[in-house]
């Protein structure tokens, strides 16, 4: 098993994490005035959740990312209940910034209530997880106002000056958006999305200024890096997936990717999902990706990464020559 130290912070962790959105269930995005939609990943049976978290720490993982919003506060509370008794053996990450109705399951964004909330939303967090201070507490909304992020980065020293919360990071694909947090004395990761389609390599590249951890949602590109989907693959209407046009061009285009990428992947004896995730790690030394997560086996397929660890360089050089084959015509990958 091999670690990363989690930026300016005094974290080490697993180099792996555990992303915990699916087993918040079924929930909606609601923004008042605008079409609703599934925001999750479809029906869960929390004590299969339970038991995969579990197997998890057995296994040595001791990195949970969750979200106030991934099942309007389910996720947190099934996080917190899996953890009892094992709270010290972990670090527990979650994000907050939208408005949350726990018994409806919707959930919807409003910018101007993330500085007034602030306060009441890390203790509804810590109520759900049961614990009594956050390791890594995320700002989740990644467009919000730079100006208004500069107070909102002092609340929360504030909060860590209290002890409510040890370390805080900011949920983003904005390279300037991350710059505002970066220097703040307690910030020590940024979250975006990483995986062999999408490079984001100005992001990462402010990670290394600034010495912080990059924690990397989306490893498995929503499931099509497992190579498990085709052209003709449907999910049910409550998960947001159903969302996905799996038969349109550009999905067609990293389905061809991810079957060249096979061989690659697979060498070794890795299995796809595994494969996916050492490219991570031979890619970046900061990256700790997040994969989700429905059952038992996921984790066990995951987790099963940490025994090959990072990707060689020839092996990543592939990765990317593929990738880039399968751009369109003029474009540069991402």
């Amino acid at each position: 098993m091999f670690k990363r130290k989690l930026g300016k912070s005094d974290l080490e962790v697993s180099a792996l994490g555990m992303g915990c959105w699916a087993i918040g269930g079924p929930w909606t995005w609601a923004q008042p005035g605008q079409d609703s939609f599934p925001a999750g990943w479809g029906q869960m049976a929390d004590e299969e959740s339970i038991r995969a978290i579990q197997t998890a720490v057995d296994l040595g993982i001791t990195l949970f990312d969750t979200a106030a919003n991934y099942g309007a506060g389910h996720s947190e509370v099934v996080l917190g209940k899996a953890l009892q008794g094992r709270r010290d053996k972990v670090v527990i990450a979650t994000k907050f910034g939208h408005i949350i109705n726990e018994e409806a399951k919707t959930v919807y964004g409003d910018s101007a209530q993330i500085l007034p909330n602030v306060r009441r939303d890390v203790e509804n967090s810590l109520r759900r997880l049961q614990t009594d201070f956050i390791d890594i507490y995320q700002l989740h909304e990644g467009s919000y106002d730079p100006n208004l992020a500069l107070a909102l980065r002092e609340e929360l020293e504030a909060l860590v000056a209290e002890g409510k919360i040890r370390w805080y990071g900011w949920s983003t694909d904005l390279v300037d958006r991350a710059r505002v947090f970066a220097d703040g004395p307690h910030c020590t990761s940024i979250q975006f999305r990483l995986n062999a389609l999408f490079a984001n390599a100005e992001i990462r590249q402010l990670c290394q200024a600034h010495n912080l951890a990059g924690l990397n949602k989306d490893p498995l590109s929503r499931g099509i890096l497992t190579g498990k989907f085709t052209s003709s693959t449907t999910f049910p209407a409550d998960d947001i997936r159903s969302q996905m046009d799996f038969a349109g061009a550009e999905i067609v285009r990293r389905l061809g990717a991810v079957d060249a990428l096979r061989d690659v992947f697979t060498a070794g004896g890795r299995t796809m999902a595994q494969g996916a995730i050492c490219y991570i790690w031979g890619l970046d030394e900061r990256m700790v990706p997040i994969p989700g997560f429905k059952n038992v086996q996921q984790v066990e397929d995951n987790v099963g990464a940490l025994a090959f660890g990072p990707m060689s360089a020839e092996e990543v050089a592939q990765v990317q020559a593929i990738v880039a084959a399968h751009e369109p015509e003029g474009s540069t990958p991402s």
